[in-house]
């Protein structure tokens, strides 16, 4: 039952049945300035609460006229041990019609069921509370273990510390990595960032740009013997392998390496590895600089679709932490890139190559020169009216790379591309975006070459098309551009 009332703006209590719980909940409340009344049928435990001071009368909460003595409390808590005497209370609460904000004890789910259908606003299992509590004890005391095993191997750093993202940095993998590093910094350790593949995406680019993030790239870096510690943050989902001897390993996503490393923290009850390292800028109580907030930030939007899949209260608490340390001018820019010519050619291309089965769309983007673009085309096209899931491939480099998005919650993309293709090239991705690359030999068993792009281009198109739509459940045809 909702009553509209602002619990800020109560300013008397009443307290049913006076066991320990209600003793400790009334304690609680006077020494907030609280004016509490209790009512308990213990004539014995009436007279020690009056002996400390507290207002306390004898009464049976069951009785239809402790309703009238309460009448003019704001809140009610009715917390005795006797579940039926409490269905009573309330029950004659509710009869006369009062706007209390009405707290009850229940002993299990079915009396809980039972007292709200009787007009409880709230209902409190004690077991449930102390599980609760015991959980948040649980977690704080293993993650001030977890920090203090982070902070022992990254103070052991003789060099410097190598914080490798995953091959092609995503927001998450970046933020992730620059929370990483800030840690280290925090402690006296000196740390990069490093990157084994491309930057590849505009919006990426952008946002390592205007956050002033500073990725090396791995080859690039002539003098290696400088790193005597080395970091994987958030590299699961990128599905490369990972032939450096690793110390520090933090993700979000089981991985189906087996890390050999001195610190190894993956928790894949979380949304995104940017969560887990806000956690740990809590913990080591630091002073969270603005781009790394950002860019956490935008890390914990990304992975969780701005908190539209799979989040979690964690991701929540981390965001709302963040919050106001973030730029949100810069988020704003780094959401918002402008789109290079290339993207603009394939994704033309893939609007004009479309076949749409349902609610699913193909689309062949031909040959490209940035494979990034496919992965934007993908997300455009999800626009389209009626479209939940999209796919968009092109070739390169004697390679068919190809992108797929979805807003389908009965479908898991990552997965799909697994079925289609996982077994002639790589797949990786989850639910809502997942990517794959097959070898155009599979296909077509020619060379590239000028003279036999055409060729080329049907050969793969029919074959890409017809293993994907069956992997979604549908067929391909001959429709065109869907429109």
């Amino acid at each position: 039952m909702s009553t509209g009332v602002s619990i800020a703006a109560m300013s008397r209590y009443a307290i049913l049945g006076c066991g320990s719980v209600g003793h400790a909940v009334a304690e609680e409340l006077v020494d907030q300035g609280k004016d509490v009344l209790i009512v308990d049928r213990d004539e014995g435990r009436v007279e020690a609460l009056r002996d400390q001071d507290l207002n306390a009368q004898a009464a049976d909460i069951r009785d239809p006229t402790t309703a009238d003595d309460v009448r003019d409390c704001d809140v009610v808590l009715i917390m005795s041990s006797d579940i039926e005497a409490n269905k009573e209370a309330v029950a004659n609460i509710r009869e006369r019609d009062g706007d209390q904000f009405v707290v009850v004890r229940a002993s299990d789910p079915v009396s809980g069921d039972e007292l709200t259908e009787l007009g409880a606003d709230v209902v409190i299992n004690p077991s449930s509370v102390i599980a609760d509590a015991a959980m948040r004890s649980l977690e704080s005391g293993e993650l001030e273990y977890r920090a203090t095993q982070l902070s022992d191997v990254l103070s052991a750093a003789d060099g410097r510390v190598a914080i490798f993202t995953n091959e092609s940095p995503d927001p998450d993998s970046i933020a992730s990595a620059a929370a990483l590093q800030a840690i280290a910094s925090h402690l006296g350790v000196e740390a990069d960032i490093c990157y084994l593949g491309d930057i590849g995406h505009q919006e990426n680019r952008a946002f390592v740009n205007l956050l002033g993030i500073e990725l090396l790239n791995w080859a690039d870096i002539e003098d290696r013997e400088q790193y005597d510690t080395m970091a994987v943050v958030d590299h699961a989902k990128g599905g490369e392998t990972f032939d450096l001897e690793v110390d520090i390993v933090i993700d979000h996503y089981e991985s189906d390496a087996e890390w050999d490393a001195s610190f190894v923290d993956v928790r894949p009850n979380v949304s995104s590895t940017s969560t887990i390292m806000t956690k740990y800028i809590q913990e080591f109580d630091m002073k969270v600089d603005e781009a790394v907030a950002t860019a956490l930030l935008y890390g914990i939007r990304e992975e969780t679709l701005d908190f539209k899949r799979d989040t979690t209260p964690a991701d929540l608490t981390a965001a709302a932490y963040l919050y106001p340390f973030a730029n949100h001018d810069l988020l704003e820019q780094v959401e918002s890139p402008s789109m290079s010519p290339e993207t603009l050619d394939v994704l033309a291309e893939a609007i004009q190559n479309r076949e749409v089965q349902g609610s699913h769309l193909v689309s062949n983007a031909g040959f490209i020169r940035d494979r990034e673009a496919l992965a934007q085309a993908a997300q455009h096209l999800l626009n389209l009216e009626g479209i939940t899931t999209t796919a968009v491939f092109g070739i390169a480099d004697d390679t068919i790379f190809l992108a797929a998005r979805s807003k389908d919650i009965r479908m898991n993309i990552g997965k799909v591309l697994s079925d289609a293709y996982g077994g002639i090239g790589e797949a990786a991705g989850h639910s809502t975006q997942a990517s794959a690359e097959i070898s155009l030999g599979i296909f077509t068993g020619i060379e590239t070459n000028d003279e036999n792009r055409d060729t080329l281009l049907s050969l793969t198109e029919e074959a890409v098309k017809r293993k994907l739509f069956q992997a979604m459940g549908v067929e391909s045809g001959e429709s065109g551009n869907g429109s």
